[in-house]
């Protein structure tokens, strides 16, 4: 069993930056994917980014040039640096893990943190 724990959300000004964070227990993380994701109000959720075990990274097209995921396997963290951010990236934020051997989808998911940019 996998447990996720977000933190880092906040309000912030468009143009702004933050640094969010997820905490995993459990589980073998160094070998899980690891993802991002948010969802705004009235919106299906949307991918944000993606890191693999072997540190390849994937990020949806609103986001790509202006985030990026990192992670810190020593820590059991994953990251999303937020720069340039936007009014429309207003969501909420979740973190989700894929352990080795799940091919598709994500059966572990964090409870999410808000972020709210200020236009």
């Amino acid at each position: 069993q996998v447990q996720l724990v977000e933190s880092g959300g906040g309000l912030v000004q468009a143009g702004g930056s933050l640094r969010l964070s997820c905490a995993a227990s459990g589980g073998t993380f160094s070998s899980s994917g690891m993802g991002w994701f948010r969802q705004a109000p009235g919106k299906e959720r949307e991918f944000v980014a993606f890191i693999s075990s072997t540190d390849r990274t994937y990020y949806g097209d609103s986001v790509k040039g202006r985030f990026t995921i990192s992670r810190d396997n020593a820590e059991k963290m994953v990251y999303l640096q937020m720069n340039s951010l936007k009014p429309e990236d207003t969501a909420v934020y979740y973190c989700a893990a894929r352990p080795v051997g799940v091919l598709n989808g994500y059966p572990y998911w964090g409870q999410g943190t808000q972020v709210t940019v200020s236009s």
